[in-house]
């Protein structure tokens, strides 16, 4: 996975290689800088602050709510990787995705693209709209899937039976992963995980949506990648409020997790 991990790292400041460390079947990853994180929160929770210190690799996802971005500041205060919202459904288009995906990638912010769910399409279909707007590149970001209820849009509120939701969740995990070369990450929230027991889904990082607690006490056993803890995040450069997201390691941790997870 050397040459995706050199491709992801253009822009960004290569320290020494080393071995050791992180996962004893990986060697010789090199470390990446990890720019500390100079983030607030416009509606702190008192629970995260203690919890969110032990993961200093920190980042955001975007959409269209988020109309004025200056990437390079926001690098420069810490934003280590991004997720850029690009589709949703079988027709829809995010109109931010075109712009920030461009800004993340010149000012060097490892950047990956996430799909929306709709539960009135077919998952083959949505994978398909995803494909044809997401172009495979070495170097970014698996994509990612990101799966919850949806009581409040103005054409499907549907909830279908867990078993039909992770049925089309391993469809688009084993599509995804196919186009793209890298397993995808599936994003869902607490009460979307319970309800369709998503841990039962297999081949894929998780992203988890906790805003009150880490999620080792939400998500019992669970294994992740990304944790959202908040959606009130304040980031000079980022106009507005802004999903704030952490990973789940060491910055050597995220250093291999990227030489192994990025697309090749």
């Amino acid at each position: 996975m050397r040459l995706p991990l050199i491709a992801l790292l253009a822009g960004l400041t290569l320290l020494s290689a080393c071995g050791g460390g992180g996962r004893p079947d990986v060697e010789g990853v090199p470390q990446v800088q990890v720019v500390p994180s100079n983030f607030a929160d416009a509606d702190p929770h008192p629970e995260i602050a203690p919890a969110i210190r032990r993961h200093p690799v920190r980042g955001i996802d975007v959409a269209r709510f988020q109309t004025s971005v200056d990437w390079a500041s926001a690098r420069a205060n810490g934003v280590n990787f991004a997720f850029i919202k690009a589709t949703e459904g079988g027709d829809r288009v995010d109109e931010m995705f075109a712009s920030h995906w461009r800004g993340a990638a010149a000012a060097g912010v490892p950047r990956g693209a996430y799909h929306f769910f709709y539960h009135c399409r077919a998952p083959e279909e949505q994978a398909r709209w995803f494909f044809s707007h997401v172009p495979r590149r070495s170097g970014d970001l698996p994509p990612v899937i990101d799966m919850e209820w949806t009581p409040d849009s103005p054409t499907c509120t549907i909830r279908r039976p867990a078993a039909e939701i992770r049925a089309d969740a391993a469809k688009l995990v084993e599509m995804f992963t196919r186009h793209y070369g890298t397993a995808p990450i599936l994003y869902t929230t607490v009460d979307f995980y319970v309800d369709n027991q998503m841990w039962r889904v297999g081949g894929t990082d998780f992203w988890l949506r906790s805003v009150a607690a880490h999620p080792s006490d939400i998500y019992a056993g669970q294994h992740w990648a990304f944790w959202q803890y908040s959606s009130t995040g304040l980031i000079p450069g980022i106009a507005g409020e802004v999903d704030l997201n952490a990973f789940s390691g060491s910055e050597r941790d995220w250093a291999v997790w990227l030489a192994r997870r990025v697309q090749p």
